[in-house]
Formats: C-alpha cells, sequence, structure tokens
C-alpha cells in the first residue's frame, strides 16, 4: 500500500507539474499531417531555379519540456525553388540541411541534441525535404499547403503544412510555423522523469529564395 501511494504520488505530481509548467508553445500551431512517403511528381519543365541557404534564410525550431523552452536552429543548409510559370502549384521546394550545423540557446543542450539521444548527428549527418505537391489554400489563413517528404534522423515520411508564399520577379519567400510530433521521427528521448520533454516540436521557416547564388 506505502508503494501504491509513493507512485500515484508521483504519478499526481507529474500531471501537477505538467499543467502548471510552461505554456506549450505547439498549443496554437498548426500540426502538420504526418503519413508515408510520398512518391515525388517529376520535375515540370521550363522552370526557373531560385536558390536558398542559412546567408539569406532561416530554419529554426522551438521544443518545451515540463519547467521551460528552448529555441533552436540549423546553420547549415541549401536548397532550391523550382519556380514554374510564376505558379507555386506547379513549382517545387527541395533542401538539404547538415545535422550538425544545429545549435540551441543553451551549449550544454546543443551537445546534447546532437548525440544519440536525439538527432544522432554523427550517425544521420544530413536533413532532407522535397516537395511533392502545393496546394492553393490552407489552415489558418495560409495561402499554400505543402506536402513533401522529411528524411530526418534516418527517417523519412510525407509531412503537410501550411505556409504563405509570394513569387515576386527573381525572388520567391516561403514562412511557415508548424509542429512536428518528434517522435514520429524516431526522436524518443523523455527528458528527466521530473522535467519530461514535450511531443510537439514548432518547425519556423523563413525562406528567401532568389536567382543569385546564395
Amino acid at each position: 500500500m506505502h508503494r501504491f501511494h509513493l507512485a500515484f504520488g508521483l504519478v499526481t505530481g507529474l500531471t501537477l507539474l505538467s499543467t502548471l509548467g510552461c505554456e506549450d508553445p505547439a498549443k496554437d500551431k498548426p500540426k502538420a499531417e504526418v503519413t508515408a512517403p510520398a512518391t515525388a511528381a517529376a520535375p515540370a519543365q521550363g522552370g526557373e531555379t531560385l536558390r536558398f541557404s542559412a546567408t539569406d534564410s532561416k530554419i529554426e525550431f522551438v521544443g518545451a519540456k515540463v519547467t521551460g523552452k528552448h529555441d533552436g536552429s540549423f546553420g547549415l543548409f541549401t536548397g532550391t525553388v523550382n519556380l514554374v510559370g510564376s505558379d507555386p502549384t506547379k513549382s517545387s521546394v527541395s533542401v538539404e540541411i547538415d545535422a550538425s550545423s544545429l545549435s540551441a540557446d543553451n551549449p550544454k543542450l546543443t551537445g546534447h541534441l546532437k548525440s544519440a539521444d536525439f538527432f544522432d548527428v554523427e550517425k544521420f549527418p544530413k536533413a532532407r525535404f522535397e516537395s511533392t505537391s502545393i496546394k492553393a489554400g490552407g489552415d489558418k489563413g495560409a495561402t499554400h499547403t505543402v506536402t513533401g517528404n522529411l528524411e530526418l534522423h534516418g527517417v523519412k515520411k510525407s509531412i503537410t503544412f501550411p505556409a504563405a508564399l509570394k513569387v515576386e520577379p527573381g525572388k520567391t519567400t516561403v514562412d511557415a510555423e508548424f509542429a512536428i510530433n518528434r517522435k514520429d521521427f524516431g526522436l524518443n528521448y523523455p527528458g528527466k522523469v521530473d522535467d519530461l520533454i514535450k511531443d510537439d516540436v514548432v518547425i519556423k521557416l523563413t525562406i528567401r529564395a532568389g536567382t543569385k547564388p546564395s
């Protein structure tokens, strides 16, 4: 009976900490739909190649645990937008990320995120995304809905998320902010018993692709 009360008290305490802990940054964000990898469409012919990198764009994330949240980003990545007829729905986007360029707002956390507990960057040095479709309209007033294959931590799945796309002469911008479940990509480390890590992570994309090399 004593053990039962001890276990019950521990569970109750953890539940209370989860309730009273930091505000979940993913709470009000659209959640990406995650499914089996999709077959990529054949590249459209005659498109204009626009390039982007960490020089002009950002790939950021926000994770949270019971006691607080942490911001992070990737410092090295390169990507292209194949723009066809100034029409995003006929176009595509791809990006390759150097996983070892990950950094967080705490040096100790940066090292832990790179370890086998999380991204295991030595074993999985690259992350990749390649769109398979871009449709007009989207959740929360987004201009478009983007679907593509994300390969992360050695796991490849299709994700669908809303984004704001804008096409200008020689330039295309993509802005998106959505949540994904880290466990969908095998990032299962739970955190400390008294400081559990939330499953959903916010992804923030600020892409500025242009005709000039990045």
